[in-house]
C-alpha cells in the first residue's frame, strides 16, 4: 500500500536511510505502486509491494551508495 509520509516508511528503510533518500524512496514506491497494480507488468510472480520495494531501492541507489554502515550521498 502506498505511504502517506515517510514516517509510515518500514523501519528497514527510516533505520537506515538519510531523510532526502527515505523521501526518494516513499516517492519511488507510490510511483511503482500505481505503475505495476497489473500483474502483467511485473517479472516472475513477484507480488506488486515486492516489486514496489524493489523499484524504491533502485531509485535510492541511484542517488545513495552504502558506505560502512551509512548511506551517503554520491558525489
Amino acid at each position: 500500500m502506498p505511504y502517506a509520509t515517510i514516517k509510515d516508511l518500514p523501519e528497514n528503510v527510516t533505520n537506515v536511510l538519510p531523510k532526502h533518500a527515505q523521501e526518494i524512496y516513499q516517492a519511488a514506491f507510490n510511483n511503482a505502486w500505481d505503475e505495476y497494480k497489473d500483474p502483467d507488468d511485473r517479472r516472475c510472480d513477484a507480488s506488486r509491494e515486492e516489486t514496489a520495494h524493489k523499484v524504491a531501492w533502485s531509485a535510492v541507489k541511484k542517488e545513495y551508495e552504502k558506505k560502512g554502515d551509512e548511506w551517503k550521498k554520491k558525489s
